[in-house]
């Protein structure tokens, strides 16, 4: 492979074409999920296709990014300037994901991705119809089922030559590998440089001939793909604060995304780094929470003296958190005797000195965040500061991939952290999807990592969700009797973490699982939980509801926190921000304009509100959004709803 390599093009087109000189027949293509997919080579490959019938185009792949676009004249007046400035005027969007939105992809073209954009492909028939639900594991092996004939990825170049897989090692070396031991060809593997993305080395790096098509475009080369970063509420810190107490020294880290995540990192560096107002703020959620029996049994309340190691699937903003502040600084390496020196406290000096100097205390399979985060990796690799890598996602993902006893070595106790959108009240997780059948995500790699969970000694599953959501105007409990669609089944059920607490539900029976799951429901919904329960025999029918679970509410949670929101130690944005000061100001009231329009009637209400109250006196917040002057009834209707949002207090 790479004897015939053409690594000097610089023309997107001409590279267009080679492919399609190449390959005979349907164009079947791979590509990464998230910052590895190469945007402008991918565009150009769907312009040709579209533009031509004789040819088909089937893609496979998994969360394509898209900037945001706001639904309505507010939500585009605030989304307009940000997207310019965070992503730059030339940023390069994916048109196959406008044309899938909208259900406009040629007849010649097909998309089919494992892994969605969170609610973003909800309307789209052709994006429904095309998901694939895949464990993230299995991807390599459904390209070669497939027969997908060409990946294409996005590379950084080295000052010696060679390429690196950067961002997205995650499922590229696995597929060559999975269509070697099939027997079947090697796809076309084609990669577009990008100046713009991080060098890494050890195993994401690979030799230029690797690739058979090379494409560097010239200047100007877009931003990357900066994910914004989103504050953190009042729910996310209590959920964060009580998962870190679950995490043992010494041990293994792995997180998913969101807010939830960011709050647990930040939560893990305050029991760090200020042990003593970390359990202050414990005690103020729950009393009694450092002699609940999973942190007793399975957690722990000091400062981490040996250090955590990650191994996650993503590497997210948290994670640069934890390593700076010396959380993650637990090293492995790939030996296994030595590892097992290690384990049974028989490693000599020369072997503890050989692990600090090779040694690596973060592996991931693919990376994505703010520029802050690409910036902070391409810094460490120049500087060669070893402990972070990416790996296949076959290694980080699971078990069973060649080297389990070695795994089984560096993965002590591990804590396994994921968010999930509803739980039942026998232990069922709902991540991916709505009961009608409708896709909202993926499993991505969600199952693999409760799954091992189960396989590993001394390790837990944690799933993380808010207790309550808000949808039409009003309240829904996410903790529900049953719904029509699961991810993660009651099987498999271990430990839930609400806003209100920590439900363990690692084998116990139905009844004590009911029992865990209600004391950590929203005071407003448990009675009617407590009540079904009782009516299909799974509590005894005197049972009642946990004394607890008066306090489950949101205004008694916030008065539990108010005093460290306000002196800073849990701030909006503990990992930095990409709105400035007014865009936070902004960004709430809109998320109270959104709830109080929800319905028609709420929609009516809000606007008689709006025209009876006066206006604001905050003239940034208007002229950030280009109504500090309104001309007609659109714009003076549209300050003053916004006039009214800003107005509000802030909510927990």
């Amino acid at each position: 492979m790479g004897e015939h390599a053409d690594r000097g093009l610089e023309s997107l087109d001409e590279t267009v074409e080679r492919v399609l000189a190449r390959v005979d027949g349907p164009l079947r293509v791979g590509a990464p999920l998230g910052l590895g997919k190469p945007h402008r080579l991918l565009n150009a490959l769907y312009r040709r296709v579209a533009g031509d019938p004789s040819r088909e185009l089937a893609l496979y792949t998994a969360l394509s990014l898209d900037v945001p676009v706001g639904t309505g004249a507010l939500e585009r007046r605030f989304l307009e300037p940000f997207v310019r400035r965070h992503f730059g005027e030339d940023f390069e969007r994916l048109e196959y994901v406008a044309a899938q939105a909208r259900d406009a992809l040629p007849a010649n073209v097909r998309v089919e991705e494992f892994y969605l954009r969170s609610g973003a492909m909800l309307g789209s028939g052709s994006a429904q119809r095309a998901y694939t639900s895949l464990n993230y594991t299995h991807v390599a092996r459904g390209l070669v089922e497939r027969g997908v004939n060409c990946i294409v990825q996005r590379v950084a170049r080295g000052a010696d030559g060679r390429l690196s897989l950067s961002c997205n090692p995650d499922v590229t070396l696995d597929a060559v590998d999975a269509f070697d031991a099939a027997g079947r060809p090697r796809p076309l593997l084609v990669a577009e440089v990008d100046p713009r993305l991080p060098f890494l080395g050890g195993v994401a790096a690979v030799e230029a001939g690797w690739f058979d098509l090379v494409v560097a475009p010239p200047p100007p080369h877009p931003r990357l793909f900066g994910l914004p970063r989103q504050p953190v509420g009042d729910a996310d810190w209590a959920v964060g604060l009580y998962a870190s107490a679950l995490v043992r020294d010494g041990g293994t880290l792995q997180i998913g995304i969101g807010a939830l995540a960011d709050a647990l990192c930040h939560a893990l560096v305050l029991r760090h780094s200020d042990n003593a107002t970390w359990r202050r703020a414990l005690r103020a959620l729950d009393p009694a929470l450092e002699r609940h029996p999973a942190v007793v049994e399975s957690g722990g309340l000091e400062p981490f003296e040996q250090g955590l190691y990650g191994c996650s699937e993503m590497i997210s903003e948290g994670f640069r958190a934890l390593v700076e502040r010396g959380v993650l600084r637990r090293r492995v390496l790939e030996d296994e005797a030595l590892m097992r020196r290690v384990v049974d406290g028989a490693a000599s000096p020369e072997d503890l000195a050989r692990l600090e100097r090779e040694g690596e205390f973060l592996h991931g399979a693919f990376y994505l965040g703010s520029h802050d985060l690409y910036d902070w990796l391409g810094r460490r690799e120049a500087e060669g500061r070893r402990g972070v890598g990416m790996r296949r996602v076959s290694e980080v993902n699971q078990l069973y991939g060649g080297h389990e006893a070695l795994e089984r070595l560096q993965r002590r106790s591990p804590r396994f952290f994921n968010s999930c959108m509803l739980a039942t009240a026998l232990g069922a997780a709902v991540s991916d999807g709505l009961e009608d059948g409708r896709v909202v995500s993926g499993v991505g790699g969600q199952y693999n990592f409760v799954a091992m969970a189960h396989a590993l000694d001394d390790s837990r599953s944690v799933l993380m969700l808010r207790a309550t959501r808000e949808s039409g105007g009003g309240v829904l409990s996410n903790v529900r009797w049953s719904y029509g669609h699961t991810t993660i089944p009651r099987h498999l059920r271990d430990v839930y973490v609400t806003e209100y607490g920590l439900a363990d539900l690692r084998g116990a029976c139905d009844e004590d699982c009911v029992r865990a799951m209600l004391a950590v429901t929203d005071a407003r919904f448990a009675p009617a939980l407590l009540e079904e329960a009782r009516r299909v025999r799974k509590v005894a029918p005197d049972a009642r509801l946990p004394e607890r679970c008066a306090r489950n509410t949101p205004a008694e949670l916030a008065a539990r926190l108010a005093p460290f929101r306000a002196d800073g130690t849990l701030p909006d944005d503990p990992h930095g921000s990409d709105f400035d000061a007014v865009e936070r100001r902004l960004l709430r009231a809109l998320a109270w304009l959104k709830a109080a329009t929800a319905t028609r009637g709420a929609r009516l209400r809000t606007l008689a509100e709006a025209w009876t109250r006066g206006v604001t006196t905050d003239a940034a917040a208007l002229a950030r959004m280009g109504l500090a002057r309104p001309a007609g009834l659109a714009e003076h209707t549209q300050a003053r709803l916004l006039a009214l949002a800003l107005a509000q207090p802030a909510r927990p």
